[in-house]
């Protein structure tokens, strides 16, 4: 009986010992926890990849959707424009994005005007993740995606050289013209002329123009490379004029400060004026075409001295635009930089085709004409001539000879043709030119005239035409923003 428990004994003893060496059990209790953290994980993985796409569309939503708006902005379209372009395109670009439980992104205009925001958060759902809570894990059962950027404008990369042609004559004191005109410009210089000027600058010329343009201190400084073109001496000039009272009154005139066109051969160049002397005008007692007090004001960035001068402007005489186009490319030209010198002086025309990484230019010219009205007055030796055109003076004013610069192709309207000859040989150049007529009033042959100096008048882009004070502002604006980009930032 002993012997039998005995036996028993040993044979229990030998199974426990071998169920307790077999490791079959175990092999299989860690399989199946590692089967778990493997589906927890690959889980994981599809959360997180479903949350990187929508991350990535979303974001990038975001973006197309604030410059989508900063371009209404730019071109002149509403706050409330911008703000449904802005959310139009949002809304289109999530359409391929995974489902979210949550999105309040949002779209605003900046309080300047000069940009967009996106605020706001959408969220995405991970449900595998949220799994992990009963693991011990943190069971995240959702993740936000980004959503925050900024679109702003911004000078476009390279510098810019900004030549303002405005018309100052006297039809300009008509309603709010002057005032609109004032306002319009001033606000393309505050958007041209950012503050960091470090790396790349913008600087801006005025060149306010009536029967003439008073250069100041330029005709005493440079007397001998600015005088008449007909090298006549200044207080001792003898006219007959048009009028007979006129005639028998006046015997001599001082010079001005304002000058005419330039004659002879280099009459529709950029030529430097120590080799080709440019008109100085000799004005009439009395007359209704004065030198205007504005002058010239050469490249600059001193904002406030370009704004000062703007605000002093009064409205007077003729029309000679002209004039004004020829000095408004003067002040861009190196050609001239023994006159406009130090920080005034243009940079070389080579700089217009030099190329940043991206294929930008490192340097634009431009020019923006401005005017009211047709150009009505040339001169002949400094004194407005016989045949300009009404509304420049009559024979109170006009000389007794035709305008020296003339055309048969033009008959009377010779300030008309010089203004176009002088426009294709600036844009020859690799100026940009920018037109804008301003009233109701403006006669065909002056939109003409207009289209015609604008760059690529084919295209009908760089030419303007606004009958009231909002629209001109408008196309002020239009053309500050074209010389400006649009970036992102965060």
């Amino acid at each position: 009986m002993n012997h039998f428990w005995e036996r028993r004994a040993g044979h229990f003893g030998k199974g426990f010992r071998r169920f307790r060496r077999d490791d079959r059990g175990g092999v299989a209790i860690v399989f199946g926890l590692s089967i778990l953290v493997i589906m927890l994980a690959a889980g994981a993985a599809i959360d997180f990849s479903r949350w990187l796409h929508a991350r990535d569309k979303t974001q990038e939503a975001v973006d197309a959707a604030v410059l989508a708006g900063g371009r209404v902005l730019q071109t002149g379209g509403t706050k409330a424009a911008a703000i449904a372009a802005a959310q139009s395109f949002y809304d289109e670009n999530v359409k391929n994005r995974m489902d979210v439980v949550s999105d309040t992104v949002n779209f605003n205009v900046r309080d300047d005007n000069k940009g967009m925001s996106a605020s706001g958060m959408a969220e995405i759902s991970t449900p595998l993740l949220a799994f992990t809570k009963f693991f011990g894990g943190s069971g995240v059962s959702k993740l936000p995606l980004e959503s925050g950027a900024q679109a702003e404008f911004a000078m476009g990369k390279g510098s810019v050289e900004v030549s303002l042609i405005l018309d100052i004559t006297g039809s300009m004191k008509e309603g709010t013209r002057l005032a609109d005109m004032k306002a319009a410009a001033a606000d393309l210089v505050n958007t041209v002329v950012w503050e960091d000027q470090s790396e790349h600058y913008a600087k801006v010329a005025l060149v306010p123009y009536a029967a003439a343009v008073n250069v100041g201190d330029l005709a005493t400084t440079v007397r001998g490379s600015i005088k008449s073109g007909t090298a006549t001496t200044p207080g001792s000039q003898k006219y007959k004029f048009t009028n007979a009272e006129r005639r028998a009154a006046e015997k001599t005139f001082s010079i001005s400060t304002c000058a005419t066109e330039r004659t002879g051969s280099e009459k529709f160049t950029d030529q430097s004026p120590t080799s080709a002397k440019v008109g100085l005008n000799y004005p009439v007692s009395g007359s209704s075409n004065p030198c205007p007090s504005a002058q010239v004001v050469p490249l600059t960035k001193d904002k406030l001295k370009l704004l000062t001068a703007i605000a002093n402007y009064e409205a007077a005489g003729s029309t000679a635009g002209h004039i004004g186009i020829a000095w408004g490319w003067y002040a861009l030209s190196p050609n001239w930089s023994s006159v406009f010198t130090g920080e005034s002086a243009p940079a070389s025309y080579s700089k217009l085709t030099e190329k940043d990484r991206k294929g930008a230019p490192m340097l634009r010219k431009i020019a923006v004409l401005m005017t009211d009205g047709e150009f009505n007055t040339a001169y002949c030796n400094g004194v407005i001539a016989k045949d300009s055109g009404d509304g420049s003076g009559g024979d109170a004013d006009h000389i007794n000879c035709n305008a020296t610069n003339s055309s048969s192709e033009y008959p009377g309207r010779s300030s008309e043709y010089q203004a176009r000859a002088l426009c294709d040989a600036m844009k020859a150049k690799g100026i940009i030119i920018y037109s804008i007529g301003f009233g109701s009033g403006v006669a065909d042959e002056a939109k003409s005239l207009l289209k015609s100096c604008a760059t690529e008048p084919e295209k009908g882009l760089h030419y303007y035409m606004a009958t009231t004070g909002d629209q001109l502002k408008q196309a002020f604006r239009d053309i500050a923003l074209k010389m400006s980009s649009l970036y992102l930032s965060r």
